[in-house]
């Protein structure tokens, strides 16, 4: 299938499986949705854990069966870009943004939606990264793989062709449980592969494709460090965590290495969204500094933590898809956090656009091609911190002020000069 293209973009399909590491006969299905540029000159990927995966389809494993005859996958029926198309804050800065959807089973033989709590959608999201990096939007990586060197299926030139990085920088991103995903990648390879070898979730894949006889990759850790994704940043849409026995150990590990990094980390969360306050397991954030909280594991007192968290007057859980969704819906309903008749922003609204402005403001940091340039000072006096510290950073959105009346929360580094917030209208 060739690649939509409208304008200066391209969108296309990735599908490839993934074993977990090379010594566990553990496997996933994976489908990616990426959007990238036409010139294939992207000066990074912003890589996006959506928030329900596959969704409540009993019918999924009959599609699967006749789709192995027709050359189709019922993973090609799941468009987390549809529901979470910020497509337009790529544009400037000439990004590319991708988002990985995966078969999981909350229980034996039943694929289900994923209530968080699973390091292993996060591994799933650097795979996806770092595929793309190395290989580009092609389903045929083998091409280019020495082993098939001396065969008819080398083919270098055409993943050269496919390829459309011209660096490997990543801003790891992610909505509900998909937020708490992305924090997994965000800690990079090496610290992926320690924690998943203690806590019994082994992190070193090998990258298959789906013929009946498959052609599979090198593990990762031989790909070269530039063909790896490389995080340069985080970016949470109201982060939901959980802790399921024998599948979801939560993601604590992962923020514990997260509040040590120089690296630019946003959390937003919304006002009234019960989702990620009070079901979260921590909750995303507190007012009660004495709380366990998301936040609080990601910038502990006395760290030198780069987390930031702002709060979305009026702010739901799906106020920040481009499109409804019943299935995130139901986490809306009733949230008994705001006052009965209050309005809270909807899909495809206020939060909606603010939500890829802001995506557009985080992007707009990072130099062509680079991460990051700077230190802690230069990150919160950044032009993007000073967008969003302020009452009304964009349309009708307003920000809730933290107790010090700014309104982004942050642990303050010595020796770095206080923020002021800006009132009113932007």
């Amino acid at each position: 299938m060739k690649p939509i293209c409208i304008n200066n973009y391209c969108f296309d399909h990735v599908h490839i499986w993934i074993q977990y590491d090379h010594s566990i006969p553990q496997f996933v299905e994976v489908a990616i949705e990426i959007f990238y540029p036409r010139d294939r000159q992207a000066n990074g990927l912003v890589m996006f854990n959506h928030g329900f995966l596959i969704g409540v389809d009993l019918l999924y494993y009959p599609k699967k069966i006749i789709g192995s005859f027709l050359n189709d996958t019922p993973l090609f029926g799941v468009h987390p870009s549809y529901y979470y198309n910020y497509s337009n804050a790529l544009v400037e800065k000439n990004w590319a943004m991708a988002y990985v959807t995966s078969t999981h089973m909350q229980m034996q033989g039943v694929p289900w939606t994923d209530f968080g709590g699973n390091p292993r959608v996060g591994q799933e999201a650097f795979a996806a990264a770092s595929y793309l990096i190395k290989y580009g939007v092609t389903d045929e990586f083998y091409k280019a793989e020495k082993k098939y060197r001396n065969t008819a299926l080398y083919k270098p030139d055409d993943i050269e062709k496919a390829r459309f990085m011209r660096s490997n920088n990543v801003i790891f991103a992610g909505h509900s449980v998909g937020g708490a995903h992305a924090q997994v990648p965000a800690t990079g390879f090496e610290t992926m592969r320690k924690i998943g070898e203690d806590t019994c979730r082994p992190f070193d894949p090998v990258i298959y494709d789906r013929e009946f006889l498959p052609k599979y990759s090198e593990r990762m850790s031989e790909w070269a460090p530039e063909e790896r994704a490389n995080p340069v940043g985080l970016v949470q849409l109201s982060p939901v965590d959980q802790k399921v026995p024998l599948i979801g150990p939560g993601m604590a590990d992962y923020r514990k290495v997260l509040a040590e990094r120089e690296l630019p980390i946003l959390m937003i969360i919304g006002e009234c969204d019960s989702a990620c306050l009070k079901d979260s397991v921590p909750p995303a954030w507190s007012p009660n500094p004495d709380e366990t909280t998301e936040f609080s594991q990601l910038a502990p007192e006395g760290s030198n933590s780069w987390a930031v968290v702002a709060n979305v007057e009026k702010g739901s859980h799906c106020g920040y898809l481009t499109k409804e969704s019943d299935l995130c819906s139901l986490a809306d309903v009733d949230s008994g956090l705001c006052k009965e008749g209050t309005k809270t922003w909807k899909a495809g609204g206020q939060e909606a656009a603010f939500t890829n402005e802001l995506f557009k403001q985080f992007i707009a940091m990072y130099p062509d091609g680079q991460g990051f340039q700077g230190d802690f000072k230069k990150w919160i006096h950044s032009d993007f911190i000073k967008w969003l510290n302020r009452e009304n950073p964009y349309g009708k959105i307003n920000m809730v002020p933290f107790a010090d009346g700014k309104y982004i929360d942050y642990i303050s580094h010595g020796g770095c000069p206080p923020l002021e917030a800006k009132k009113g209208k932007k």
